[in-house]
């Protein structure tokens, strides 16, 4: 996993990972879950998204709460 930059401090999110077709996120919001979110389930466009934002470091947890919300492929 990829430190998440977090570039003004306020994300729940600590952690990424990013393949072809998917991005793992993982949130720190005290249940420390890692949500996949694929093209199949998500959307090629969004994760697509995601995966810019992540190597960012800005945006990626306002950007999951308004366009991806519960979108996700799986998590644990």
């Amino acid at each position: 996993m990829t430190i998440y930059l977090n570039s003004k401090g306020d994300s729940g999110i600590s952690e990424y990972d990013i393949g072809t077709d998917y991005i793992v996120v993982h949130f720190k919001n005290g249940k420390e879950r890692h949500y996949k979110y694929d093209y199949a389930t998500t959307g090629k466009a969004q994760v697509e998204e995601m995966k810019i934002l992540a190597k960012r470091g800005a945006g990626l947890n306002s950007y999951i709460n308004t366009s991806v919300k519960k979108n996700f492929a799986s998590k644990w």
